[in-house]
């Protein structure tokens, strides 16, 4: 269930799911479930990524639809900006005591995850060696800075169903084109003829993506 604090999210650490590597020097790749679903679905991945990285699922604080959600929405995609801080500030507290500073560290969020990593990417680009944002859109209009060259030299995967109707196109057209015209991101893209879920092609070239970050 969600807590709160002061109108603020309780102290209490995440649930986090682990896999990979056990070397806590080893590149920490964050994956972040999507709306409604929680850390032990997206730990699935790891199976698939490489080896050499250590991998922590973690579950989002808000109770949703039988699962978990990272942020109250105005609508799909659109995070509330005080809702989404709170979460951020939650997150970071937990990921600054697990992998302190000099540790790489790599967010990987699908669907409403995505926007949660696209969100704790823009709020501090220098916390993370990387950030993939599958299937979803950055958080726009919601108390992050989304300006000209604000991830400048930061790898970013972005991943995208052409046949998605889940998140709506006009925020994927433009996460497709902040990142590829504004950001100053090293970009990694593609689209497929897909839908609204990872697919095999995508699972494999993240694990491309990894190796090469």
């Amino acid at each position: 269930m969600e807590r709160r604090q002061h109108g603020r999210f309780a102290v209490n650490p995440p649930v986090v799911a682990l896999a990979g590597s056990s070397d806590p020097a080893a590149p920490l790749v964050v994956l972040l479930h999507g709306r409604g679903s929680h850390e032990q679905e997206i730990l699935t991945l790891s199976e698939h990524l490489p080896l050499a990285f250590s991998y922590a699922a973690v579950r989002a604080p808000i109770a949703e639809g039988g699962g978990f959600a990272w942020f109250a929405n105005r609508g799909i995609g659109r995070p509330v900006a005080a809702s989404l801080r709170s979460t951020m500030d939650w997150f970071r507290t937990w990921l600054d005591s697990y992998a302190p500073g000099g540790r790489p560290v790599i967010l990987a969020g699908f669907s409403g995850g995505a926007a949660f990593a696209g969100g704790l990417l823009l709020d501090d680009p220098a916390r993370y060696a990387g950030a993939a944002i599958l299937y979803g859109t950055l958080p726009f209009d919601a108390g992050v800075p989304v300006v000209a060259d604000r991830l400048a030299g930061v790898p970013v995967l972005v991943a995208q169903g052409t046949r998605d109707t889940v998140i709506p196109r006009e925020l994927l057209d433009r996460t497709w084109d902040y990142v590829h015209d504004e950001s100053g991101a090293v970009v990694t893209a593609r689209r497929d003829p897909a839908g609204h879920g990872l697919t095999a092609p995508v699972v494999r070239a993240l694990g491309d993506w990894l190796a090469t970050v």
